[in-house]
Formats: C-alpha cells, structure tokens, sequence
C-alpha cells in the first residue's frame, strides 16, 4: 500500500484556489510529522508548510498567508488549502511524513534538523498561468 498519495493538482488561473488532498496509510498510532514540499522546473525542492504531531503549523514566507496545511481528525488525510495563486507556484507539490521531527523542515532548526522525510508521495502538479 502506497503509504502517501496526493491529489487535486490541476490547472488555474492566477489569483484563483485550489486545495490538494493527501492520503495518509502509515500508522496512526504513532507520532508523526508532515508537510508539504514542492519543485519547480530547475529548482531544488522546498518546503512550504509542515504540521506537528499535535496539529500546529508552520508555514514558509513564500506562502504565508495565502496557504493553509490540515488534517482531518483520524489524521488519514492531509490538506493544502492554496489561495491568491500566483504563477510562481507553478511546481510539483508532494506531501511528505516522517516520525521524526528533525526530517521535517519548518518545524526544526539548526545543525540537528535534515528535512529529508522519509515518506513521499508520487506529487501533484499544479500549474498557474497569468
């Protein structure tokens, strides 16, 4: 079983919303953290919002404001509410999760953080045109 797996990329115009969706199959029994990454043509891939074991969020600058990470109750799904598009956040969006902290960029810092999930999904592409 796929342990991530995205959906609701898509196509839109800028200033438009689109909400992504992730589907979570590891155990839910155990602590876990979660973001959000994305890559676009030619750049390294980014974090843009990650969410903690107990619910709180952290948010990049590039998005702040405009994007809202959430999961639902069983913590099975994950969400990326994105607002006000901009045709910069043209890019292939992954969620991604961990069981450590320290992997997961935005909720860690300093020498003791790696932002390397282990867990990815297959991304959804979004695109915004102008």
């Amino acid at each position: 079983q796929v342990p991530l797996a995205e959906s609701g990329g898509g196509s839109v115009q800028a200033g438009g919303s689109l909400t992504l969706s992730c589907s979570v199959s590891l155990d839910t029994t155990s602590s876990k953290y979660m973001g959000w990454f994305r890559q676009a043509p030619g750049k390294g891939r980014e974090v843009i919002a990650s969410i903690d074991s107990d619910g709180q969020t952290v948010d990049a600058d590039s998005v702040k404001g405009r994007f809202t990470v959430s999961q639902d109750f069983a913590k099975s799904n994950l969400y990326l509410q994105m607002n006000n598009l901009k045709p910069e956040d043209t890019a292939m969006y992954y969620c991604a999760a961990d069981y450590q902290i320290t992997r997961i960029g935005l909720l860690c810092s300093g020498d003791n953080c790696f932002n390397r999930p282990k867990y990815w999904g297959q991304g959804t592409q979004v695109t915004v045109s102008s």
